[in-house]
């Protein structure tokens, strides 16, 4: 029978074998075996390594003691007790159970993966032992979380659920209660600014009207900590620089259903900056630090320009390598004079070097691609501007969600660190298995695709094969942005494409083409950017409607002898362009602008001879700091026409090449190409005129006042205007992690086409009721406008663009088009 010379059952804390006799009557003995009994989960090495002690070894009181803290101290059992019997020491253990599993009810303000996220911090996961001595405080903090947020009502329970093989369900359920509402926001003490002015500041609300369908009176004491530093930012940034917030107080209704709060102030006087010292080590630069100073005797004091003012010198040291330069302001008050001495004191440390630079998160591009574009090199100084330039640049890829950088400070020294590069890869190209529809144009089909990012080596590729109603065509292009270490950009293309007008909402005419381009572009600085190129197109156009407009064109071009075969033209093509860009991001820009001036010619000896110049800019204006909400405004010029002679005809634009507007990418609202001149035939009786050679329009004999004028579709003009603003908001209802990659937006289109060219006086001699129905297709100033709201997102289809658009005044030949939705359209 084992003798139980000794017998422990004990806890980790609290252990003690004194009392009782018990250090009287132990004896020392020496270990001949260790038997460890009741393992289930823990090998038997992992606990003889948890127990200090050994064979051979001469145990006694103390010993034991340690031994059964050190399994204790282990983590993995819940119960001990130890005994002896001829040398030999018997170890009997319980294991702490397993966590099966975790789960969470009755939870709605904490979301499921932040509570697992919280747990983990603290060791409770599955597949861990469960520490039951951690789960009243883990109670307790999510008890306290929901006070914060106004809930006193609010109940978690955690609760063991035990399972076959020493494993437990751990389950934490909530009773979250409702939130008690802020019944009143007082203020006490202040005379200079009203309640209702500083309440007007503050993010907690006592009051929100009956429109407003995301306000709430909820109470939450971050908050109102948040609240009461936005209170003294203002009384700082008014000349008070003494006030303070002396008190606050949260009364709650004895239903625990409402709160009051309280907020004692005491003002203060306001004070003028006396004089403003610069001191400390200025690196010799004091002059020009002095010199950008914003801060002048003899204004008011301003708590922000004072901020602003660290700020700027520590941006300005950062750009010499001083990565973490200290500067702080120090006042001395004059209580008497009201007035105070601002002394900067600078410090900017040691000089910092870079180690190295990394990359995370880019899954598909290869770090070569993102390291061309920074400006920060390595084994340089640190230098805060090229940081923030080279996060500018590879937001303007378009291939990135998010670009963040971090410096890590090298250990062991002082004077380099690591920048830690860090992005979210989003779409940067689509395949256009394309879905369009229209209120009007109905489904269009397309397949294609097109890759900014191609196999992440940043060259842009595409090739697609596109076919719906009114068009089908092959495309083939390629472009390298970095042909040179310099960023001289080389590329070219390769394409076919047969289009039928009269499918597209336009004048019937269909065009066949197949042409080659060489483009190159050639980086200025850091913001703007030339570009040309060379190709060769060639055109046959057949199947033209006999409507005064392309009379015109088909009049001179048309073969005599054979007035009816098809139109063909060789033409070789010159273009370039400048574009400049200053936005925050390639895609959802949020700030900045871009320009963009092109112009392409047809090169002298041409079959046709024309040009056609285009100029587009957008700006973004962020009208909050974190640029929720942001107004764009962009606008599109462009002009055309043909130049020389042809057969003594003077050379005119290709009706082809005419600019076109309406649908999604333009003025929305319209259906696609639906805005600007429309055709229109001349009849006698039920005979349509012949075209004429001469070009004067209807060759009928007879006497001219009994030609008709009949209207038709759109037909484009050689001039365009349109403009936009844009409202842009926060989607409702999405989580601000998708912030980058869905856009919402309340908008208002403006513009026209026109034809500048077409002599509509050359037809006076129509009667007078039928020359008039002419106006309604040439008046310039008729201008078309919609509003509407937009949502564009990408995808892994590419973009998608919802927009729901009404014109502002309706025309009886135009064509509306309410609802459109397009997927892999580019916008």
């Amino acid at each position: 029978m084992r003798f139980n010379k000794i017998f422990a059952s004990m806890l980790f804390v609290g252990a003690s074998f004194s009392g009782n006799g018990w250090a009287e009557s132990f004896q020392p003995f020496e270990v001949t075996d260790i038997q460890v009994e009741g393992l289930q989960r823990v090998a038997l090495g992992a606990a003889l390594l948890s127990l200090p002690v050994k064979v051979g070894d001469t145990v006694d009181e103390v010993k034991l003691q340690q031994a059964i803290k050190s399994l204790y101290g282990s983590t993995n059992f819940e119960n001990i007790s130890v005994s002896h019997e001829d040398g030999i020491l018997f170890v009997t253990v319980k294991e702490r159970p397993t966590i099966s599993i975790i789960s969470f009810e009755g939870n709605k303000d904490i979301k499921d993966e932040q509570l697992q996220e919280s747990l983990d911090g603290s060791g409770v996961k599955a597949g861990e032992s469960l520490d039951r001595t951690m789960l009243t405080g883990i109670e307790k903090g999510l008890q306290d979380f929901y006070y914060g947020v106004g809930k006193y009502g609010a109940k978690v329970e955690a609760q063991i659920i035990n399972l076959p093989r020493n494993r437990v369900e751990l389950k934490f359920k909530f009773t979250e209660g409702l939130a008690a509402e802020i019944r009143q926001i007082n203020v006490v003490g202040n005379t200079v600014f009203s309640d209702s002015e500083i309440i007007s500041m503050l993010e907690l609300k006592d009051y929100v009207a009956w429109w407003d369908l995301f306000g709430e009176r909820r109470y939450q004491k971050q908050k109102l900590q948040a609240d009461l530093e936005t209170i003294k930012t203002y009384y700082h940034n008014q000349g008070y620089i003494r006030f303070e917030v002396t008190s606050t107080q949260v009364a709650m209704t004895p239903d625990r259903k409402g709160l009051y709060i309280t907020i004692n102030v005491n003002e203060g006087e306001k004070y003028k900056v006396k004089e403003v010292n610069l001191i400390g080590d200025l690196m010799g630069r004091e002059e020009l630090m002095k010199s950008i100073l914003p801060i002048k005797a003899g204004n008011m004091y301003n708590g922000a320009d004072v901020t602003f003012t660290e700020e700027m010198y520590s941006k300005y040291l950062g750009r010499f390598g001083y990565a973490y330069p200290e500067v702080k302001t120090y006042p001395e008050i004059n209580d008497d004079t009201k007035e105070v001495v601002l002394n900067i004191n600078v410090k900017p440390g040691k000089r910092v070097y870079v180690r190295s630079i990394n990359f995370t998160g880019n899954t598909v591009t290869k770090d070569e691609v993102m390291r061309r574009e920074l400006r920060q090199m390595e084994g340089a100084w640190l230098n805060s501007a090229q940081i923030e330039q080279s996060k500018l640049r590879l937001n303007r890829l378009g291939y990135f969600e998010t670009v963040d950088a971090e410096t890590i400070q090298v250990p062991g020294s002082d004077d380099l660190v690591d920048v830690a590069v860090t992005v979210k890869e989003q779409p940067s190209g689509s395949f256009n298995a394309g879905v369009g529809y229209g209120t009007e144009s109905g489904v269009s089909l397309q397949f294609g695709v097109e890759q900014n990012n191609f196999l992440g080596t940043g060259n842009q590729a595409g090739i697609s094969i596109n076919t719906n109603k009114y068009s089908r065509s092959a495309n083939l292009s390629f472009t390298d942005p970095y042909f040179t270490k310099d960023g001289v950009s080389l590329g070219g293309s390769v394409y076919w494409n047969e289009f039928d007008a009269n499918q597209a909402n336009l004048e019937r005419y269909k065009n066949k083409s197949y042409g080659v381009a060489l483009n190159s572009g050639f980086p200025i600085n850091e913001y703007n950017r030339l570009n040309g190129g060379i190709g060769y197109r060639h055109n046959t156009i057949s199947e033209i409607s006999a409507y005064e407009q392309a009379l015109r064109f088909y009049n001179v071009y048309r073969e005599t002898d054979d007035p009816n075969s098809d139109l063909s033209f060789d033409n070789f093509e010159l273009n370039a362009g400048w574009y400049r860009s200053t936005l925050n991001r390639g895609t959802f820009p949020t700030d900045g602008s871009s320009q963009r001036l092109s112009g392409k010619m047809t090169v002298p000896g041409s079959d046709l001879q024309y040009f056609k110049t285009d100029f587009d800019t957008n700006f973004y204006f962020p009208l909050t700091p974190q640029h929720g909400f942001v107004l764009l405004a962009r606008a599109r010029l462009g002009y055309s026409n043909g130049y020389g002679q042809y057969n003594d005809n003077d050379q005119i634009l290709p009706f082809w090449e005419n600019y076109y507007s309406g649908g999604s990418s333009s003025l929305r609202g319209f259906k696609s190409n639906s805005v600007g001149p429309r055709s229109f035939y001349l009849y006698r009786g039920s005979e349509q005129c012949a075209p004429d050679v001469s070009g004067d329009g209807c060759s009928l004999p007879g006497d001219p006042n009994t030609i008709q004028v009949s209207s038709g579709r759109s037909i484009g003009g050689n001039a365009i205007a349109t403009a936009s603003f844009e409202m842009i908001v926060p989607t409702p209802f999405l989580d601000e992690a998708y912030t980058n990659s869905v856009r919402t937006s309340f908008f208002v289109d403006a513009g026209n086409v026109w034809d500048t060219e077409f002599d509509y006086e050359s037809y006076r001699n129509l009667p007078a009721d039928q020359f008039s129905k002419l106006e309604d297709y040439s008046d310039p100033a008729r201008l078309r406008a919609s509003w509407g709201m937009s949502v564009q997102w990408l995808s892994p289809m590419g973009p998608m663009v919802f927009s729901l658009a009404w014109p502002l005044k309706e025309y009886a030949d135009d064509e509306t088009e309410i609802f459109s939705f397009n997927i892999g359209k580019t916008f």
